[in-house]
């Protein structure tokens, strides 16, 4: 199996299974593991099937946030709230947090304070200068314009596709992506599950536990939730324990555990609105099958256009038995972005 280092940064660009002649992984070596899942026989891209145009049509930058501009799904979502109680879901943005690869993080107040005095009142101020990638970090938001796949020839850029076919040779820009930019997308009022897969694993939870069916419907019986069926914007939120290794920053990036493309086609059959976790990436890493790189984030990202909320703080939520909420977030505005910092919040 490849290092956990070469698959993070293979599965990043989208690229681990293209090959020049248009040849992808043939299934039957491997006909039970989660690239033949995702691809299926004789796949016509890395991921299967030709996966644009989306189900909002041709041209469509908002994918599944799309669901949070009907009235319906916005109003299911708040009748769950009863009690009027709010809980942070983020954690704090700070230099030594988890950063994947090369990431940094790093914020400065020069000359504290910034300005002043001024005027007969003597006002005084502070201001900050971040320097990070905003989407892309600690509690993080992945847009749409994040994860791609190399379709065709290695490099060629008309044929690097990302959600909604967009390739990389009209999205490419040194300034901000010119489509499938974060400010394309919708704020989000979504009524959200959690799925306390932690609690009923019998264990801690290591990098490369992959939630199956089996344990989500193990989940959802000892939370008294048997009869949930997603609902078109659900917001599908899973706690594996990892959240316990925030602090220790090499731990929590060597890996981690989630869900597999089983939950996956799941999520994607009751046509969710947003994905979400405890982890870096939601998906198992590494997954138990080498040839699938972070192949949950292709399948649901840049085939169907969910939404993916990473690193999220679940542990006071389940401690609390709060397993159905409203899930409040507006995706940073940012021209261009691939994805957004912020806090998103749990009312119930």
């Amino acid at each position: 199996m490849k290092s956990l280092k070469t698959l993070a940064i293979v599965g990043a660009f989208g690229a681990a299974m293209a090959m020049s002649s248009g040849a992808y992984a043939a299934c039957s070596d491997n006909p039970d593991g989660d690239y033949c899942r995702l691809a299926g026989a004789n796949p016509a891209t890395p991921i299967g099937p030709v996966w644009w145009p989306s189900q909002w049509g041709e041209g469509d930058e908002a994918g599944s946030t799309n669901h949070f501009k009907d009235p319906a799904i916005v109003l299911r979502a708040l009748s769950v709230i009863k009690k009027g109680m709010t809980m942070e879901l983020g954690h704090d943005y700070h230099a030594d947090m988890p950063l994947f690869g090369a990431r940094k993080f790093s914020l400065r107040i020069p000359g504290t304070p910034t300005g002043g005095p001024f005027g007969t009142n003597a006002i005084m101020w502070n201001d900050e200068f971040l320097a990070t990638e905003v989407g892309q970090v600690g509690t993080q938001f992945d847009g749409l314009g994040h994860i791609g796949v190399q379709v065709g020839t290695d490099g060629d850029k008309n044929e690097m596709r990302w959600y909604n076919g967009f390739t990389a040779a009209e999205m490419g820009n040194a300034y901000g992506l010119n489509k499938l930019g974060t400010e394309k997308l919708h704020p989000i009022i979504a009524r959200a599950t959690l799925i306390d897969v932690s609690a009923i694993w019998g264990k801690d939870m290591v990098a490369g536990d992959t939630i199956l069916m089996e344990h989500v419907n193990a989940a959802l019986k000892a939370q008294g939730m048997s009869d949930y069926k997603i609902m078109p914007g659900d917001a599908i939120v899973f706690r594996t324990g990892w959240e316990q290794h925030w602090e220790d920053a090499a731990t929590y990036n060597a890996g981690c555990p989630g869900i597999g493309m089983e939950v996956a086609q799941w999520i994607q059959a009751g046509n969710a609105g947003v994905t979400a976790g405890d982890t870096w990436p939601v998906d198992a890493v590494p997954n138990p099958d080498p040839d699938c790189v972070f192949c949950v984030h292709q399948y649901l990202q840049t085939a169907n256009g969910i939404v993916n909320h990473e690193n999220l703080r679940l542990s006071a939520l389940a401690d609390a038995g709060i397993y159905r909420f409203a899930y409040f977030f507006n995706p940073n505005s940012i021209r261009g972005a691939t994805g957004s910092m912020g806090a998103p919040v749990a009312m119930w």
